[in-house]
């Protein structure tokens, strides 16, 4: 109750006629460490003096040295240094009758800081027809003000200025253009900051719509095994629908992590495809896989759009290894000929199953039927060895 009867003598200024009492000055604004000196006057007819006033600030009562009596019905007060309004509807300013404590009259004090130019203005369109801007607020942000943020644009040579009217819709400081945006004309963009205190501008951006279109995540991301190979996964995804009326390619990228690591690995070149193969894997281990894609030549445009978020996670496992505990990997510096050793392995094999040893007839399906096939002999001969110890 006392709160709302604080709110409502902000918002109305008192005087003789209502309030047995009148505060001047009313409704303050001041920057952070000011020195302010406020009156509170009571009316001839109330029967009250100086002497029987006090004031309070934001409902704590103020100490009575920096009180001063200006005359019979007049009391003062002077607050120093002061620090920045605890709420944006201004600080609570109040002078009391000591008889019950009822109250006189009240102001509102509004103390912070201008605003800051804001900064970082950035831009994307999802649909060439709509524009979504956001912006950092300054350089310190808190002005313990209350403080109205306005992005405003104009086509570049010609054109009125216009204000975007839907905010908050990609974050605090953000703004969405719905529709009537034109292609191929650079526009200005600014936002404007403005409280009790002044008023701060940006720099002006300039962009053309056809250079920071995006999409939403690439849909229907599916990670699952490639047969019996139990050092990859295939991924997976459909192309985002929002811009196929639109001549555009897209390039993708890919991420992956194991189960119990939070660090991810990037692969790039993914190009236009909307599938890809991770090798070099871990056997029996669990992957969570996520793509996102950049739309890049909409109309011809030389320049490249912007990422897209990521998809949501999608997990599947390796399979796992046949090798037995006990078998040793290959040292580092037998890696080349372990390579040399298998490559000459899968030739034979090709021979083997009646293929020409050459590159026309080569595929990753063969390439993976032979992985299988060496798998197989790997765990048959595991199954020996684990025989042989027992």
């Amino acid at each position: 109750m006392m709160k709302l009867l604080l709110l409502w003598l902000c918002l109305f200024q008192a005087d003789f006629l209502m309030y047995p009492a009148v505060i001047s000055p009313q409704d303050p604004s001041l920057l952070i460490g000011s020195t302010l000196t406020v009156n509170c006057s009571v009316s001839a007819d109330s029967n009250l003096k100086a002497e029987d006033l006090y004031w309070t600030l934001n409902g704590r009562r103020l100490l009575v040295e920096t009180y001063r009596v200006l005359g019979p019905g007049t009391l003062s007060v002077t607050l120093s240094n002061l620090n920045g309004s605890q709420q944006q509807s201004g600080d609570n300013l109040v002078c009391h009758s000591k008889e019950g404590g009822s109250i006189l009259a009240g102001t509102c004090l509004y103390v912070g800081l201008p605003p800051a130019k804001p900064t970082n203005i950035s831009c994307w369109s999802k649909n060439l027809k709509d524009l979504t801007c956001r912006w950092a607020p300054g350089t310190e942000g808190e002005t313990y003000l209350h403080t109205n943020y306005t992005l405003k644009y104009k086509l570049r040579w010609y054109g009125r200025d216009n204000t975007c009217q839907n905010y908050h819709t990609a974050g605090p400081y953000s703004c969405h253009i719905p529709k009537d945006l034109a292609l191929f004309t650079p526009y200005e963009i600014w936002v404007e900051a403005s409280n009790r205190l002044g008023v701060a501008i940006s720099e002006v951006v300039m962009l053309d719509i056809v250079d920071v279109v995006t999409t939403d995540p690439p849909s229907d991301v599916h990670v699952s095994r490639v047969g019996d190979l139990e050092d990859q996964l295939s991924v997976r995804w459909s192309a985002p629908p929002a811009l196929k009326d639109f001549l555009f390619q897209a390039k993708y990228q890919i991420q992956y992590r194991v189960e119990d690591s939070t660090e991810w690995k990037v692969v790039d070149n993914v190009s236009n495809q909307t599938s890809c193969r991770l090798a070099g894997l871990r056997p029996g281990t669990v992957y969570f896989v996520q793509v996102r894609c950049n739309p890049f030549g909409i109309y011809g445009s030389k320049k490249a759009g912007i990422w897209s978020s990521w998809s949501n996670p999608t997990a599947a496992s390796t399979p796992r290894s046949g090798r037995t505990q006990g078998v040793c990997e290959p040292k580092s510096g037998e890696h080349n000929n372990t390579l040399r050793r298998e490559l000459k392995q899968f030739f034979g094999w090709m021979r083997k199953h009646g293929s020409s040893y050459h590159c026309a007839n080569l595929s990753i399906k063969m390439y993976d039927q032979w992985r299988v096939s060496l798998q197989k002999s790997h765990k048959t001969r595991n199954q020996v060895l684990s025989g042989d110890k027992s």
